[in-house]
């Protein structure tokens, strides 16, 4: 239920991974690319990624989810390449029987992402671009 690609990504396939007849929710969350960043216009991004270790370290997450939450399934699906304003760059779904659980570990997802998982962001912007190192700007 993990996946790293290069390819577009579609929602609805990784929703469908996570679908059971025991669970009343499905939790989404789609990331995207925006057109700003710090007040500066975003041109388009690039992703790099070891892929290994980021589809190894994902796959932990999922598993610290299951275990801190009651839920069912955990899909994540993140893109590596170059990807123009509004593609989609991850989507993360989480199905449980009740939606607070799916919350919190959808929540939960992403954030450990952009914690632990070796995946850089690079933004490309009209006078330069920036690494993106969770909340913090690195001047190339």
């Amino acid at each position: 239920m993990i996946e790293i690609t290069n390819g577009v990504i579609r929602a609805q396939p990784v929703i469908d991974k996570t679908l059971k007849d025991t669970c009343g929710a499905v939790v989404t969350f789609i990331g995207t690319v925006r057109n700003n960043s710090d007040g500066k216009k975003v041109l388009y991004l690039e992703y790099e990624s070891y892929p290994e270790m980021a589809k190894k370290k994902l796959e932990e997450i999922a598993a610290e989810a299951k275990k801190k939450w009651p839920i069912e399934e955990v899909a994540v699906t993140h893109r590596l390449g170059r990807m123009e304003i509004g593609d989609i760059s991850v989507v993360i779904a989480v199905s449980s029987g009740h939606r607070a659980a799916a919350f919190q570990a959808c929540q939960y997802t992403i954030d450990r992402i952009k914690e632990i998982v070796p995946i850089w962001k690079k933004e490309f912007y009209e006078d330069g671009s920036a690494w993106i190192e969770g909340a913090h700007h690195v001047k190339v």
